[in-house]
């Protein structure tokens, strides 16, 4: 399929391309960006050779990011404050290659280079290919990208399989996330912002010794509130508002120069008036005209709310909600024995999923409840041995244990309007499915054993090999059971079958256990200390899934319990790039080149049926993605500073023979459509981001301090926002621009003033093609221009 690009977009990317000869970066070079303690941090930005570095420990050691033979991006705390980043949602604008779909929490899915999940309806048997890892802990719940950031130090989103030293489901990626340590000297610091919609968000922290030299603590909070930015004129309400709050507290225990105990604790809870859609578009199906959206909302006199989404009018009436609770605890110890040092990761998390919506998105009676509350806990252990110094070949192993399980209990009960929609050009009567309920109950459990190594070998001073393996072992455990109840009572053997193709009783269990090797081989060569060139190529895996979900059905009109069990997922991934560093480090440029192809690739379709909408899980044969990424920053040039960073990539089906059909293409019946060839959805072929910033020394009287102004830009080419590729469910190209000015004084406070979206661009977030197949698609639409002003203070 080809793609081209809007005038507007064609035109930010030669922009974006003249800018990169010039520009660059999302963690300014000249920022000694760690993810280690202070006293670390303080040491390496006084060594010389450390400047215009930024460190990571994207391989469970501290390194130059750019001897890592990684494709990285890298973003700082400072970063994150100054373009109004508050979670992984927002982290796209700043980070092009990553991508996050967030209908509500537990309907997230984050991808890298367009892999790491399908798009389409949640399911628990179904883990994403993107690591989540927050302080050395994966965060096995997709929902937790929604969560505010809370006392972060820096993220990293490494690119392809990290299959070696992460493991836990990153084949498409993984986000390397950590906050600031627990210190031996006093810190506090404050930060108030609001603005348009009655938004309001306070940070705090205080950091600080209890016994000099063995004991300090931390402790960060975090709040945020918006009023929704959708009006609903039926429950008079202002919808897809914001309501969170979280805490995250460290205490660091070093007893000797040799052991360092960190207990580190978090809790975030959010309950917003969310999250709901309005009207898109209608799409033409293959359905009689009078089975489609327009004939049968004129059945009924139903005229929605608006047909333009950026008159932002929902109309549903029923109750929103989209309540989630998270929180662990975590014990990292370090011993360090002189010429090893072991590690220990002990954590345990829970996330609670608490929702309710009107899945007809109208004023009809068609869905009266839709709620999936789901509940999920997490036990890992991770044991590391890693050799210390720089030595010949430095290496590190070690074992890993995860437990998880998922419970769901679901319900959803249809109204008087549900026989008329759902199952039109029937002469169905209304009272067949008024108050027809389905309830649903789940439980998934999932037990990963692991065991890793990786090494590198300096062969010389210019060339290092990084060979590494992970073998994992993996069960799931599943039990689905799914029992209806209500309508109206009638033993005409029609009516009751009419009634079974939307919902019927289900019960079944299935396992799945599977063991695979996963790693990498890389090699690097130092043309010279400022110039890297690297190959990689990876192998990642992702166990099999169960269908934790209503079965589709065979031939004979039964659930399929062929479908219970997803195959593996397999990726290889060949990276070639280039880390460079020009201009006594005044500009870094680096470039990477990739192919990736999966087998068996996990995907959340959804079953065409001319009833209710089914989403559920099934294998796509084969997924080929190839692309080019090119990430670019400065430091300060006459106190200018600039990034760029710019992805191309092209994802499709390679063979998806039996795959859901689009919209246009569903008529009366349930059938499978070739999507062999079509573009992976989720994926822009082009997607980028630019911006600069300008910093002058003020003084004015005793206020002396800097004053700055900045602009951050991202675009996106157009993308399908659903599996079957439908015309109907493309997201359009779109550009932001953001822009912030303010002044920090040396006194130690900041003020700043930020707009976002200042060209106030009209774009959509998300799609969903409504059940029924009438046609209707509605969306959530971005963020309208805001204004906001913020008060930092730091001691």
């Amino acid at each position: 399929m080809t793609t081209r690009l809007s005038g507007l977009t064609r035109r930010r990317a030669a922009l974006l391309g003249a800018l990169l000869s010039t520009t660059a970066g999302v963690a300014w070079a000249d920022e000694v960006a760690v993810a280690t303690p202070p006293d670390q941090v303080a040491s390496a930005a006084s060594d010389s050779t450390s400047v215009g570095q930024v460190f990571v420990t994207a391989r469970r050691r501290e390194e130059s990011a750019q001897s890592v033979p990684i494709a990285l991006s890298v973003t700082s705390a400072e970063t994150l404050t100054q373009t109004g980043v508050n979670n992984i949602v927002s982290l796209t604008q700043l980070v092009p290659t990553l991508q996050v779909l967030s209908p509500n929490a537990r309907n997230t899915a984050l991808t890298i280079r367009g892999l790491g999940a399908s798009y389409g309806l949640a399911n628990d048997g179904l883990e994403q290919g993107v690591g989540i890892y927050v302080d050395q802990v994966y965060v096995s719940r997709p929902g937790a990208a929604t969560l505010d950031f809370v006392d972060i130090q820096q993220v990293e989103v490494l690119r392809g399989p990290q299959g070696t030293l992460f493991g836990k489901n990153t084949t498409a990626g993984a986000l390397n996330i950590t906050t600031r340590d627990a210190t031996n000297t006093f810190e506090a610091d404050a930060e108030a912002t609001v603005g348009s919609l009655n938004f309001r968000q306070l940070k705090a922290t205080a950091a600080g010794p209890i016994v000099a030299d063995k004991l300090a603590a931390r402790l960060s909070v975090v709040g945020t509130w918006r009023d929704g930015d959708l009006y609903n004129p039926i429950s008079k309400l202002h919808q897809n508002a914001r309501d969170s709050v979280g805490v995250r507290g460290q205490l660091k225990f070093t007893p000797t120069d040799k052991l360092t105990i960190k207990l580190a604790g978090d809790y975030a809870a959010q309950h917003p008036e969310c999250c709901t859609q309005v009207y898109v578009t209608v799409g033409t199906t293959l359905k009689p005209a009078a089975q489609q959206y327009a004939a049968l909302a004129a059945g009924r006199n139903y005229k929605v709310a608006s047909t333009n989404p950026y008159d932002r009018l929902s109309d549903v009436d029923d109750d929103i909600q989209a309540d989630q609770f998270a929180g662990g605890g975590s014990v990292i110890v370090d011993y360090d024995f002189g010429n090893v040092t072991l590690t220990s990761v002990t954590a345990h998390r829970n996330w609670d999923w608490e929702p309710r919506n009107d899945r007809d998105y109208t004023a009809l009676d068609v869905t009266r409840r839709s709620a999936n509350p789901s509940h999920q806990k997490q036990d890992s252990q991770e044991f590391r041995l890693s050799s210390n110094g720089a030595r010949k070949v430095d290496w590190t192993v070690g074992l890993y244990w995860f437990d998880q399980n998922v419970t769901t209990h679901g319900v959803t009960e249809y109204g008087n309007d549900a026989s008329y929609w759902l199952l039109p050009g029937t002469n169905s009567p209304d009272s067949l499915l008024s108050g027809y309920t389905v309830f649903n109950d789940s439980s998934i459990d999932t037990t990963s054993y692991a065991a890793f190594g990786q090494l590198t070998w300096k062969v010389n001073d210019r060339l290092s090999l990084t060979p590494g393996l992970r073998y994992t072992k993996e069960k799931k455990d599943g039990v689905y059971a799914q029992r209806v109840a209500g309508g109206s009572n009638t033993t005409d053997t029609t009516l009751i079958n009419r009634r079974l193709g939307i919902a019927r009783a289900q019960n079944f269990s299935a396992e799945t256990s599977d063991g695979s090797l996963s790693g990498q081989i890389a090699a690097v060569y130092a043309v010279n200390e400022n110039f890297n060139v690297y190959g990689t190529y990876s192998r990642g895996f992702k166990s099999g899934g169960i269908n934790m979900t209503a079965l589709p059905l065979n031939s004979a009109g039964q659930p399929s319990l062929a479908a219970a069990v997803i195959r593996p997922e397999k990726v290889s991934t060949i990276d070639l790039g280039v880390k460079t560093q020009w201009f006594d480090r005044l500009l870094t440029a680096n470039l990477a080149v990739f192919a990736t192809d999966v087998d068996n690739f996990q995907a959340n379709v959804v079953d065409s049926g001319p009833g209710a909408l089914r989403g559920y899980l099934a294998n796509v044969e084969k997924v080929e993605v190839r692309g080019v990424e090119l990430d670019t920053t400065t430091r300060s040039i006459g106190g200018f500073k600039f990034y760029g960073n710019l992805a191309y990539t092209d994802g499709k089906y390679a063979s998806f023979k039996n795959g859901p059909c689009p919209l246009e293409r569903i008529g009366t019946s349930t059938a499978a459509c070739d999507l062999s060839g079509k573009a992976l959805p989720g994926l822009s072929k082009w997607a980028g981001s630019l911006g600069g910033e300008y910093r002058q020394k003020t003084s004015l009287g005793r206020l002396s301090g800097e004053a700055y102004a900045g602009v951050d830009a991202s675009f996106r080419s157009a993308y399908f926002a659903d599996s079957s590729d439908s015309i109907y469910t493309r997201i359009k190209a779109y550009e932001i621009v953001n822009l912030r000015a303010g002044f920090q004084a040396d006194a130690g406070w900041e003020a700043f003033v930020s707009v976002r979206n200042a060209l106030d661009e009209k774009y959509i977030q998300n799609i969903t093609v409504v059940s029924g197949n009438s046609g209707l698609v509605v969306g959530t639409p971005g963020d309208a221009r805001a204004v906001f002003f913020t008060l930092r203070a730091s001691y």
